[in-house]
């Protein structure tokens, strides 16, 4: 009876309006075109992510693109990643947003979130309404609706049973993912945990932990440089981030080394945030 009114109601609706009424071929296509599009932007996140994966990569750079990717291929708000330093405690790493970079920090310094529990039980946490895990993670949680989200999604970065990260994804709505999405997800996470882990195999242990360590190091630097970014164009931290990451693509330059020269003087803040690079100007390779 209900589905009789309805039917009625779409009738009357385009009656009314004088519109005519889809058929339900279109309808069809319009929804196949939808999943195509969504299968197109996932495929160009690979591609892009993999363009990223050259010898000497930036691990910042990388995460970063995976963050960005993930927000616009899996229709979430925020994405940060974290990876674990040498010692074995987590640390920060990229972010989509000043905001999910804010909350980042919290799960470390409260050493609770779904981040922590992700990584420490190498589980997915999917499809958590953070208003149901107060109990659980009552320092994040507060904060995190504080911030406008209502749900979250982590995964972690694994292979072969070793979890070097996880991936965070937080929505403003209380919207699930299905399953569909949680592959989706946890293959963008597979790309950029191969490609660390296949760069760290082929270095030893020592040169390993170094390289961790200057990540960390350079995500202080890249933090710095944004704010001199910020203050002196007069824009957010995220838009000041944005600049920085056009500069070093449209200039082929490493992120780190760009935001270092930032910081040292070597690049004016102002001209950070331009396109491309004076003739004058140039960045040394470190």
């Amino acid at each position: 009876m209900i589905a009789c009114h309805a039917e009625q109601s779409r009738d009357d609706y385009h009656q009314l309006t004088g519109t005519p009424r889809p058929r339900k071929a279109d309808i069809v296509s319009d929804l196949i075109g939808v999943q195509l599009s969504r299968e197109s932007l996932f495929i160009t996140s690979l591609v892009e992510l993999a363009d990223n994966l050259v010898d000497d990569f930036d691990v910042i750079d990388v995460l970063t693109v995976l963050s960005n990717r993930c927000v616009e291929a899996l229709g979430v708000d925020s994405v940060g990643v974290m990876l674990a330093a040498p010692g074995g405690e987590l640390q920060f790493i990229a972010s989509s947003s000043e905001s999910m970079r804010v909350l980042e920090l919290l799960q470390i310094q409260a050493n609770e979130g779904p981040c922590v529990d992700c990584y420490r039980d190498g589980l997915a946490i999917v499809n958590y309404s953070l208003a149901d895990q107060v109990a659980r993670w009552p320092v994040f949680v507060p904060k995190a609706l504080a911030q406008g989200f209502q749900s979250v999604h982590c995964l972690p970065m694994k292979l072969r049973g070793k979890t070097i990260g996880a991936l965070n994804l937080f929505r403003s709505d209380e919207g699930m993912f299905d399953p569909e999405d949680v592959f989706a997800a946890q293959g963008l996470a597979d790309v950029a945990t191969i490609a660390i882990l296949q760069h760290q195999s082929a270095v030893s242990a020592q040169i390993l932990n170094d390289q961790l360590t200057n990540a960390l190091n350079s995500r202080v630097i890249i933090e710095q440089a944004k704010g001199m970014i910020s203050q002196s164009l007069s824009c957010d931290v995220d838009e000041a981030f944005a600049k920085l990451r056009t500069y070093s693509r449209n200039n082929n330059l490493r992120l780190t080394d760009v935001a270092r020269s930032v910081v040292t003087g070597e690049i004016a803040p102002v001209l950070a945030g331009t396109m491309e690079q004076p003739g004058t100007q140039s960045v040394p390779h470190r």
